[in-house]
């Protein structure tokens, strides 16, 4: 399959003009990249497989920073009832889809990149571990030094370990489950059986 020129363009760094980006969060899309791409190094992808890997890294978080209620009305009714902060994900996939990107596997991990899917691959659950794992986030450094150093070979069995502390947290807060994030993580856990 060609790449989209978004995502060729993305693979070399660039953000398609209508990304919605402060430099903070250029700078976090830019360690997730880098950690994909090493990852993919390690696996001895090829460099068009590579270059993918790169471009998720750039694309998952494009319209993070655009308004969480404009980005409502641009997906799905059944995604559209998602909470504020998760709506960036499958917004950024549906714009890449109008503008002409056909590569699902792609689209899918953009979309539920924060949230986790049943669906998701490997391109997919790479992209899940690499926006936990990024080493710029303060938070359980130690813990996630040593899920990153098991990365990319133990990817199934790290990124279960990051969908695990994500449901903690959700748990812990009080907060309710997505559809999405259960059928991930019975999808993982069942892998395992």
């Amino acid at each position: 399959m060609i790449p989209h020129p978004i995502v060729e363009a993305a693979a070399e760094g660039r953000l398609p003009e209508w990304a919605a980006v402060g430099p903070t969060r250029r700078e976090h899309i830019e360690r997730v990249a880098e950690l994909l791409d090493s990852w993919a190094v390690t696996l001895d992808l090829e460099d068009d497989e590579r270059r993918r890997w790169r471009s998720v890294g750039f694309l998952h978080d494009v319209l993070r920073e655009a308004d969480p209620e404009a980005l409502r009305d641009r997906v799905s009714p059944d995604l559209a009832r998602l909470p504020r902060p998760v709506l960036h994900g499958p917004a950024a996939a549906e714009r890449l889809r109008v503008e002409g990107v056909r590569d699902g596997e792609l689209l899918r991990a953009v979309a539920f990149h924060t949230i986790g899917d049943a669906g998701l691959g490997r391109l997919g659950r790479a992209l899940y571990s690499a926006d936990f794992l990024e080493p710029g986030r303060s938070f359980l450094h130690e813990w996630r030094t040593s899920l990153r150093e098991r990365m990319p070979e133990d990817l199934d069995a790290v990124c279960l370990e990051v969908a695990g502390a994500r449901i903690r947290n959700l748990l812990e807060r009080g907060s309710s489950l997505l559809p999405q994030t259960v059928g991930f993580w019975n999808a993982l856990v069942g892998e395992r059986s």
